[in-house]
């Protein structure tokens, strides 16, 4: 069963957007840790993300910082956020 446990978003006085969406996933060959998210944040004069964290198939936990895609090591999703916003 798939159930929304996180879900975030604010716009900045300067018009940048960040946005979170994790959910609870059964686990599979897919979705090994049963969680799938995606944690974003675009400028305002962009339109690709400055962060992007993300756990997509056939790619897993990775994120992207700029152009540059990094693996990333999912520990819990206390975690995940709290590295994220570091990472904005």
């Amino acid at each position: 069963m798939v159930r929304l446990i996180h879900e975030f978003k604010l716009t900045y006085p300067g018009g940048g957007i960040e946005q979170h969406v994790i959910w609870s996933v059964p686990r599979s060959a897919r979705q090994p840790d049963g969680i799938r998210y995606r944690l974003v944040y675009i400028l305002r004069e962009d339109e690709t993300p400055a962060v992007l964290y993300d756990n997509h198939h056939p790619k897993g936990h990775h994120k992207h910082l700029g152009p540059v895609q990094l693996p990333y090591d999912f520990v819990n999703v206390e975690k995940l956020i709290e590295d994220f916003q570091k990472d904005v």
